[in-house]
């Protein structure tokens, strides 16, 4: 067995959204992507006041791929066209296929509206391959108490579970392309390890704190980039730390991406815009 390798550490830009406070690391300068993760938003923290706006993601549609959502802190309100509605608070998460089209909002609650609180989210956007971009829309909402908690390394770091099989656990999201997925809690000190990563592309952000991995030190908002060909990957925390880790198998197709549609092709961009014109996904008001 080999260990994986980081090739490069790439930190995430500052592009706020209105008064959202938010952080990019992918796609960013030199990294396209990290097939078959897209796209990381970083949004927080931050602690809105009474009397707030909130999140300012109201009603848009999404085509051929899914959306993943953290809450961190705070709490989010989803509806879309597929009639699922739910409201997520922190430490939950809510995993949604776009497939053929969907509109959806993702708001701030009424009530964080009108007390306000403190607010923390990740999005990530990951690929479907080309047999799945039309697949019916769903969506899977779990609140923390429901994804599995798993203290390791002597109580020093727990892994959360929301995507996959580890250590006779499984996480309560099914991935229709196998991608695992976890938020991992570290104490300073305190080690995660990780198999069977061979030909698997490692999605690694660190969220607060720092870590060693892959031969490197990786501070906070940074995302480190690794090698395909490793087999192992063990994370230790040089400070208490809280991280986004999963792997999947690259898809390996031409990603043709324009606003909130990733596609195969240029034609299919323009079938999904037609779509949405027509009205074809539906409409959804804001939660």
């Amino acid at each position: 067995m080999t260990d994986k390798t980081v090739l490069a550490l790439h930190s995430a830009q500052r592009d706020d959204i209105a008064d959202l406070v938010t952080r990019r690391p992918v796609p960013g300068p030199g990294l396209e992507q990290v097939d078959p993760f897209l796209f990381l938003n970083h949004h927080g923290p931050q602690t809105y006041p009474p009397g707030n706006r909130g999140l300012p993601f109201g009603p848009h549609p999404h085509r051929g791929f899914e959306t993943v959502t953290f809450i961190l802190e705070g709490e989010l309100a989803h509806r879309d066209s597929a009639g699922h509605e739910s409201i997520i608070r922190a430490g939950g998460v809510q995993w949604m296929t776009a497939g053929s089209g969907l509109v959806h909002a993702e708001v701030s609650p009424e009530d964080f509206r009108r007390t306000g609180g403190p607010l923390e989210l990740l999005q990530l956007w990951i690929n479907l391959p080309s047999r799945l971009k039309m697949t019916s829309p769903r969506y899977v909402g779990v609140q923390a108490g429901e994804i599995p908690a798993i203290p390791i390394d002597h109580g020093q770091a727990t892994v959360h579970l929301i995507a996959g099989a580890w250590g006779g656990h499984h996480g309560p999201i099914p991935s229709l392309t196998g991608v695992f997925m976890t938020t991992i809690d570290l104490k300073a000190g305190g080690k995660a390890g990780f198999g069977s990563l061979g030909g698997r592309n490692v999605f690694l952000y660190i969220v607060r704190g720092a870590v060693k991995a892959g031969g490197r030190s990786i501070p906070a908002w940074t995302l480190a980039e690794f090698d395909l060909g490793g087999d192992v990957l063990e994370i230790e925390a040089t400070e208490d730390a809280l991280i986004l880790f999963g792997h999947a198998e690259p898809i390996g197709e031409p990603v043709f991406a324009h606003g909130p549609f990733v596609m195969n092709t240029r034609e299919e961009i323009v079938d999904a815009i037609r779509d949405f014109n027509a009205g074809l996904f539906d409409n959804v008001s804001a939660a």
